[in-house]
């Protein structure tokens, strides 16, 4: 399953928390307008994220600095919030692992839905 929304569509009012987190998109849309309101908060972090760094967000897949594995594992929350603070569509597929670099470490970030993948991360 693809989940994609617009970055024309303004970000939702007033939903419960009921309608965030256990609509069918399990909370990936919150977590992308949360970037997207992020993105206004902090310009120099949108602007590093724009530039391909996976700066820290509260969802794992960020990269402070560069660690020993070669790679390390992500939540799709983490990519969504990172799509809308660059301000990009929301698009992802459930099905399918993305591997992200990022610009500043190198460091490679695999972003899955496979909980126990990143549990230990």
């Amino acid at each position: 399953m693809r989940i994609r929304r617009s970055i024309t569509e303004p970000i939702r009012e007033g939903a419960t928390w009921d309608e965030r987190w256990n609509a069918e998109d399990d909370g990936l849309v919150a977590c992308w307008e949360r970037g997207r309101e992020k993105r206004l908060e902090d310009p120099s972090l949108a602007a590093q994220a724009t530039g391909g760094q996976l700066v820290v967000l509260p969802w794992k897949g960020g990269v402070g600095k560069a660690i020993k594995k070669k790679q390390k594992f992500g939540t799709l929350f983490y990519l969504a919030m990172w799509q809308g603070l660059r301000g990009e569509d929301l698009d992802i597929d459930l099905t399918e692992e993305i591997v992200l670099n990022c610009t500043a470490t190198g460091m490679a970030v695999v972003f899955t839905s496979d909980m126990a993948k990143y549990a230990e991360a």
